[in-house]
This record gives C-alpha cells, structure tokens and sequence, in this order.
C-alpha cells in the first residue's frame, strides 16, 4: 500500500511539473514556474558574466585625470560600428547567451501579452552585454524591444537610460537630449534614475560642446546618486568644468566633497582632487608657507606612495613658480623616476621633459634642451596639435645646436688665441687638473671592475682549478694560485691599456722609456685606422701639446672668426624668427657687430636689431638704429625698405621672395643661363637671408638642365653640405640619395623598344628669330598632316644649343617617315621643310638630356 501511495505521489508531482513547463498556458504555476526559473538560474549566472565582463574591462581602463574625465568609466571605439551578433569578450557572449536563452524558453506571450515578468529583465541583460561589447546596433535593438514590448516594465526609467546612452555612442547625441528631456517632462524620476538620466544629458552635453548645460546636469547627478564612486567621478567633473570657465572658488568647493568622502572611494579621486585644488592656489595671495606643509604632507604620507610622481611633479611647479628652479629640477627628475617605477603615465613624462627641456633652453643649454624635448616627443601622441608645437620647436633647435656648439667653440679658440703665453699655460694646467682628477676616478672604476672579474676568477679556480675554466680554450691554465697577474687575462690587458695610455707604443729596447724608442717614430702622430691621432696621457698632461694644435697663421684665425660670426648671425635669425626669443637674438646680433663681421653681414644683422626693437616696444633704439641704418648705408635694400615700407620698390624689387618668384618664371621658360648668373648675383646680395638655399638649389637645376646629370650632382651635394640643416639642405640630400642614382644610367635603349618617338631639329640657341619663324612654319604644316596628337616643344639642350621636337609619334617608322613627308609636303601656302633632323625614342631622349651626349647617340663606336 504503502509503495502504490509514494508511486501516486511522484506520477503526480511529474504530472504537475510537466504542466507547469508549458509556456502556452496562463496559470499561477506556470507563470511562477518560469518566473523563478528564470531570474534565480539564467539571469542570475548572465549578470555575474556580465560583472565579470566589467571587472575586466575597468581593470584595462586608466582614467586621465589630465583630461575632462568622461561621464561614464568606458573607452567606445570611434573608428568602427560593430554590426554584427559575434561578441569579443567571451564573458560578455556568455551573458548574452544566458539572456537569449531565457527569452527562449521562458517566454510566455500569450494572446499578444507577455506573462513572465522577468523577460524584460531579460532583454535589459541582453542589450547590457552588447553595449559593453561595443555592439551598439545590436544593443539599441534589444533596448527598443522592451520598450515596444513591455511599457510598463518598473524598468523602463533604466531602459531608457541605456537606449540614450546607445545613442550617444551611435553618435546621435541630439536625438538622446531630446528623448531624455521628454522623459523627464512626462514621468516623475528621482533616486538613481534621476542621477543616470542626468548623467547621460550631461554626456550628451559634453559632445555637442554645450559645456554650461552639461555643467547643470553633471550637478544634478552628483546630488542624486547614491553610489560613492559615481559621486565622486560627478563631482570631480564638476569641478574640471568650474575650472574651464575660470570659477576656482565653486571648482574647490567640488573637490572637497571628494575630498570629504576620502576612504569611502577610489583613492585616485582622493589624490587627484587634493591635487586639482592645489592647481587653483593663488601665490600672490595664499600662504606659501603653509601651502608647501601641505603638499609636503601628501608627499609623506605613506598611502600615496602610489601617486608620488603626480605630487612631485606639483611640488616642482610650485619650487618653479618661486624661481627655486634648481630645486624644481630635483622634483621634476624624481617625478620622471617615480612614474617609471609606478604608473608609466606618459601624459606625466611628457608634461615633465617638456619643462626639463625648457628649462635647459633657457639657460640656453640646448643639446640636453634637445634631448629632453626628444623624450618629450615619445611620450605624446603623434598627429595632434601639442605634438606638432614640440615637434617643430625640436626641429628648429637642431639649427641653434649646431650655431651654439660653433659660437662657443669659436669664440674659445679666439679666445686662447688672444692670451699671453703665461695665461694659455695656466688654462691649460687647470684643465689637465680637472683632467687628472676624471682619469683617476675611471681608472678606480675599471680598478675595481678587474679586482672584481678577478676575485671571481679565483673563486672558480680553488677546488680543482674550475672545470669550467679548464676546459676553455685559450685561456693560461693556473697551477694552484689563482692569485698571479698573469693567470688572469681581464688584468693582464688593464695593464697593456694602462701602459699603452701613459707611454704609447714603445720599442722592446734597452731605455725604452726615451722618446725615440717611439714606434713609426718617422710619422709625426701615430694613426688608427679611422685616422685620428693617438695620443700618449704624458702628452695629455702637458699644455704644450694643446697650445701647439692653436692656430697660428692669419688666414686660419680670419676663417675661424667668419665662421664664428655667420654663427652668430643664424642665432640671431633663428631666436628672432623661430622662437620669438628677441632678447637673445639681440644678444647675438650685438656680439656679431661688435666682432669686426664681414661686410655681407653688417647690413642685414643692422636691419634685424631695427625690427627687433621695434618688437619690444624700445622706440628710443629703435628710431636710433633705424636712422643710422639709412645714414650709413642709403643705397642698399634695407634702408630703402625702412625709408618707404609701403612702396613698391621695397615690397618688390628687394624683397628676397619677389626676385625668387621671377627667377623661377625664368627657369619656367627655359633661360637656364641667365638664371645661373641671376641666381650667382642674388647669392651675394642676400647673403646670410634664409632664401639663399633657395637660389642655391635654383641654380643646381639650372646647372644639371645646361651641363647634365654629373654637374647636376655636384652643384646638389654642395646645397646639401652648405646648407644642412635647411629645407633646400635636406631636400638637396634626398635627391642624392633617391633620385640622381636613378639618373646615372647612360646606355641608350634600343630604337625599336620605344613605345614613342620624337623628331629633334637642332638649331643655335643665340638664332632666336630662326627659331621662331620654324616653329611657326612647322606649326602650320603639323594642322594640315595627316597624323593625330603631334605636339611641338622648344628645349634647351646646353648653353649654345637648342631642340625643336614634335612629340607623339608611337611608331619607329612612322618617325622615320615625318621627315620626308615634310619635304614633299606643299599645301595651303606651306613650302617644306628640309632642314635635317634626328629621329629618338622618348627614353633614349631622356638618356641624351641628362648626360648631353647626343654626339655619342648620333656616332656610336
């Protein structure tokens, strides 16, 4: 009895469960069934993928406080639109499956009604996942549904939320601001709903650049929220946009809510709101003292060991500000070091070299300046704005590093030129001093370094002499005592080194230690195979050996000072126009007429002092030097420019651009050889202007189109070593190396490969009527033949002879033909042509312009 009871009661239960399953009905058990299934099984393992999807993505996410921080903590891909369903993060494809499978099973829409209240839920999970797998199309569809679906879901607020956040990331901020806002009109939200809805307007606000509106939102978020992490981001925010529109005392005022909050959220916030209200102290009106306790204090704490690099690199701006840049550069360096060990923020490393690197150029120590602004560019991001301003200011220190590094080099030389001989000895004993005291402490260094290698060395002999040594080749074998000099190579040669150092090579002889037991002692200075000079440490010890490399004769001096004083020249040019730095510029240009400079730099280094006066307001100086100017040199283009700044002479005729542009309309038309001698006079006349590369290189073409490819070389290898380091320079350099090689071809190809021909009648260049009247008649004649797209050109071929050439003929025959078809050709008042003529292909053509061995192609051996 008792089994037929327990047999009744399970076919019943199996009876009931198999009844409840079904979706197609509407009752409790059903509705319960599914319900319950649903939210504590497939929805409850979809939102624990969905938190650990998040969990990983906010690891792999690093806020920029630098920046405005963004309303949501999520990078979204701008450069793409992910339509389709396959997901990239697996955590986020398995919440969506769960979603997917509970709308498939448990969905229970019966007579147009849906009857399982989790489905919304469902959806909601369904569109999360996809959102924050950056599928937004997909996502957007899934919001949509619950809204079409199910209106009066107690979710709806969220979902709205989210459908407007999509938006956003699809790019229709316009469209979420209008939704959101009739939202808001319509329905009665607050709590977190009201603090998500605003925080999406915000965001929204924020892309269309209406930052006041987003401003008021942001706030209202900030209120509303309960969530810490939301509240702090909020108002962090807040405080970033009070910044912007210069309201420090309402931007302070939001920090310390954050501040307010401390342990109760991220401890970044924390940090970066200390530091971002410290941004808005005022040095004229605040306590210093008590200000540098405080940033001190947050330097001491040992919780922010995290963030030391930030608040090093505050507590240098503020050294910087008071001018204790000394001090400022220790915080900067343990800023740079500390970021490297911490948080390899590259926003921090490249803000820290770029005050490094313009620190050292005002001090005007530009090689280092250089280097900082180097490591300043890899630490930005390329193609923006920032990038490019550090980029060309690098660019144009290369110029102020090569004219620096001259001056001073110079300018010493001159300098111990200058001395009596007693003064040269004692700079000389100085330096070797300084000179002694660094080869000690290396030789202390390489010491210990052998000592080292050494004791290693005899560590691993003892017990057995080491197996290890014993059996490399090579090496002299120790019977016991690892101790002798000569058992170990590493001191052995520190000892050839040192010998070699102090003595030189020296001849295995009795009283080796006299000078003429020097080896190649016939040579004045032994030579190493790259040709420098090797040089004994007795000879670096004695000053005689440096006074006698001086020079000595007038022309060696002449030349060093002309170099020095074009150097000088370029740095007044280059801080002037490049850098804007008119008191150094005024420096150098000063020094430079003050240095007996040759004539072609006199005038214009007078003109630039004139219109940097002009610059700094000095009207005193300026009105002087502006006068002397036009006094001591009337007739030349600087004064006339000062006389009459406006006239047409100055803008025109002496104005460098102007007489360029002529130049090359010349070049245009063929005369290459008065551009030649125009550009030859124009080098003189504007020596030391920034456009004489340009005649340079000009006249480089003109050359090469007159005398061929090897004159062509010369003349742009001496642009590109003249004049290194300017545009024409560097593109002088890049012909070089790219194109002339693809131009040393000389061997001509055979006529019947060309796909195209000419016919060249040669003709004096000085015949210029000769020249006309043919082309004229051989114009008529071309409109009146029976072949299709001739043209005709007029070329020069050197400086005495010139081409006349129809063009367009695509086959050998048909070239060979024109010209008798010429001569018999006698219509519509033409008479014939008979003058001789050479027929060409198109690339053998090339072949005879570049080289000018056309006698070679008309007589080949």
């Amino acid at each position: 009895m008792k089994n037929y009871i327990n047999a009744s009661v399970l076919i019943l239960l199996i009876a009931v469960v198999s009844q409840s399953c079904s979706r197609k009905k509407d009752t409790f058990i059903n509705r319960a069934w599914h319900s319950v299934g649903t939210e504590y099984n497939i929805l409850y393992n979809g939102e624990i993928a969905l938190q650990q999807g998040l969990e990983s993505v906010n690891n792999a996410y690093t806020e920029n406080f630098w920046e405005l921080l963004p309303v949501e903590r999520f990078e979204a891909k701008t450069d793409e639109v992910r339509l389709g369903n396959e997901a990239e993060n697996s955590d986020f494809e398995r919440a969506e499956e769960k979603a997917a499978k509970a709308i498939q099973r448990h969905s229970m829409t019966i007579n147009g009604k849906e009857k399982n209240p989790q489905i919304d839920e469902a959806y909601l999970l369904l569109g999360k996942s996809r959102y924050y797998d950056q599928r937004f199309v997909p996502a957007l569809a899934a919001f949509n549904n619950i809204l079409n679906k199910y209106p009066t879901s107690d979710k709806i607020n969220q979902v709205k939320v989210w459908r407007e956040k999509t938006n956003l990331r699809l790019g229709s901020p316009e469209l979420a601001i209008k939704n959101l806002k009739r939202h808001l009109r319509v329905e009665e939200v607050e709590g977190q709903d009201l603090a998500d809805i605003s925080a999406v307007l915000a965001d929204a606000y924020l892309a269309i650049k209406e930052k006041d509106s987003a401003l008021r939102y942001i706030d209202t978020a900030a209120v509303a929220t309960k969530i810490n992490a939301q509240k702090a981001r909020y108002n962090f925010i807040k405080g970033q946009l009070y910044n912007e529109f210069g309201k420090t005392d309402s931007a302070n005022m939001a920090f310390d809510e954050i501040i307010d909050m401390h342990r109760k959220i991220p401890r970044a916030f924390y940090i970066n709101a200390h530091l971002a209200k410290s941004d808005n102290f005022d040095a004229e009106t605040g306590n210093k003292v008590e200000f540098l306790e405080y940033l001190t204090d947050m330097e001491e704490n040992r919780e922010n060991r995290p963030f030391l690099d930030k608040i090093y690199n505050r507590i240098a701006r503020f050294h910087q500000s008071q001018s204790r840049d000394s001090l400022a550069e220790v915080y900067y360096n343990k800023s740079l070091a500390s970021n490297k060990k911490l948080n390899n923020d590259n926003v921090l490393s490249a803000k820290n070299y770029l005050i490094l690197g313009d620190m050292y150029f005002d001090r005007t120590e530009y090689k280092t300046a250089g280097a900082y602004y180097d490591s300043t560019l890899t630490n930005m991001v390329e193609k923006t704005k920032p990038y490019r301003v550090v980029a060309k200011k690098r660019k144009n220190l290369d110029d102020v590093i090569l004219y620096e590094g001259i001056a001073r080099s110079t300018d010493s030389i001159l300098g111990l030129i200058k001395m009596p001989k007693d003064e040269q000895v004692a700079f000389f004993n100085n330096y070797i001093k300084e000179l002694k005291i660094k080869d000690s402490l290396q030789a202390e260094v390489l010491k210990n370094k052998t000592q080292g290698k050494a004791s290693n060395s005899k560590l691993g002999g003892f017990a057995g002499q080491s197996q290890r040594q014993a059996n490399l080749p090579g090496l002299p074998q120790s019977s016991g005592d690892g101790d002798f000099y000569f058992y170990n190579p590493t001191t052995v040669e520190y000892g050839k080194l040192e010998f070699f150092k102090l003595w030189g090579e020296r001849l295995p002889t009795d009283n080796w230690r006299l000078s003429s037991s020097r080896k190649n002692l016939a040579t004045e200075a032994i030579k190493t195979k790259g040709g420098n000079e090797v040089v004994t440490q007795l000879e670096l010890y004695e000053p005689e050996f440096y006074i006698s490399k001086l020079p000595t004769t007038q022309i060696e001096i002449d030349s060093i000072a002309k170099e020095r004083n074009f150097a000088y020249y370029q740095l007044g040019l280059i801080y002037k126009e490049n850098f804007k730095e008119y008191q150094l510029a005024k420096s150098k240009l000063e020094d430079l007429l003050e240095s007996n400079p040759e004539e072609r730099l006199i005038i214009p280094a007078k003109y630039n002092l004139v219109k940097i006066y002009e610059l700094l307001g000095w009207q005193d100086e300026y009105e002087i030097a502006k006068n002397k100017l036009i006094a001591d040199h009337p007739e030349s283009r600087y004064a006339e420019i000062l006389r009459n700044p406006n006239s047409q002479l100055a803008k025109d005729e002496n104005d460098p651009q102007n007489v360029y542009e002529k130049l090359y309309k010349q070049f245009e038309n063929q005369e290459y050889v008065s551009v030649v001698a125009q550009a030859e006079e124009n080098i003189k006349r504007f020596e030391g202007d920034g456009f004489v590369p340009k005649f340079e290189i000009l006249k480089a073409s003109a050359i090469g189109r007159l005398q061929g490819v090897d004159a062509y070389k010369d003349a742009v290898n001496y642009v590109a070593l003249t004049y290194p380091n300017s545009e024409e320079g560097k593109r002088a350099k890049e012909i070089l190396d790219n194109a002339i090689p693809l131009m040393q071809n000389k061997e001509f190809f055979p006529d019947d490969e060309g796909d195209s021909f000419h016919v060249v009648y040669q003709f004096n260049s000085s015949d210029k009527e000769g020249i006309k009247s043919f082309n004229e008649e051989l114009g008529k004649m071309l409109e009146i033949l029976p072949y299709k797209n001739l043209t005709l050109s007029t070329d020069v071929y050197d400086a005495d002879t010139t081409f006349v050439v129809v063009h367009g003929l695509k086959y050998i025959t048909s070239a060979l033909g024109f010209g008798p078809t010429l001569q018999d050709y006698k219509k519509k008042g033409t008479k014939g042509i008979t003058k001789k003529y050479i027929t060409i292909s198109s690339a053998n053509y090339a072949i005879v312009q570049r080289h000018k061995n056309l006698t070679e192609y008309i007589n080949p051996e």
